[in-house]
């Protein structure tokens, strides 16, 4: 009997620890565009879109991902709604992924990625990433997109492709290294 009491325990905690954190909240009046299913917002589909165009002139395919994507984020990216792609890697399927970030306008995702900027190359957010990881913001519209990957660890080799396609899309803030 004890011995059924601890495996129903170690499965109970197993099962809390796999639900992840709790969603971000959204920002009022703006579509919540999580991971979950569901419809996403023009302005996310034209990003996504942009996205696809872009990653296709490198023979990438983007994805939409259910993974529970959350990378290093600012207050402001932290609290908005997101829709998470990934990149087709063969040879490292973990690897990949490119949030989109929406925000109620232009002005308002240009300050979250200035903001975002700011956060990785200092202190929190930089400790947050393993040393040698390249950060690709890029601000479309009222969407900010963000990938970050480590080319040292990288497996697959059109991985560096993901940064050059992202490189071409709307407005760069580059991180300091």
């Amino acid at each position: 009997m004890g011995g059924l009491l601890l495996v129903f325990a170690m499965l109970t905690v197993a099962g809390c620890a796999a639900s992840g954190p709790a969603p971000s909240a959204p920002i009022a009046g703006v579509p919540d565009v999580s991971t979950g299913p569901g419809p996403v917002s023009p302005a996310v589909t034209a990003t996504r879109g942009e996205l696809v165009r872009a990653l296709g002139t490198q023979n990438l395919v983007l994805a939409d991902s259910q993974s529970p994507v959350r990378p290093p984020e600012s207050p402001l990216l932290a609290a908005a709604p997101r829709a998470v792609y990934q990149v087709t890697l063969p040879k490292d399927p973990d690897k990949g992924f490119i949030v989109v970030y929406e925000f109620p306008d232009a002005t308002l995702a240009a300050a979250a990625a200035a903001q975002q900027q700011a956060y990785l190359a200092t202190g929190p957010g930089r400790v947050q990433s393993p040393q040698g990881t390249v950060n690709v913001i890029r601000a479309l519209g009222p969407t900010v997109i963000f990938y970050d990957w480590l080319p040292g660890a990288a497996q697959d080799p059109s991985a560096p492709g993901i940064q050059q396609a992202l490189e071409t899309i709307g407005v760069g803030y580059p991180v300091a290294t």
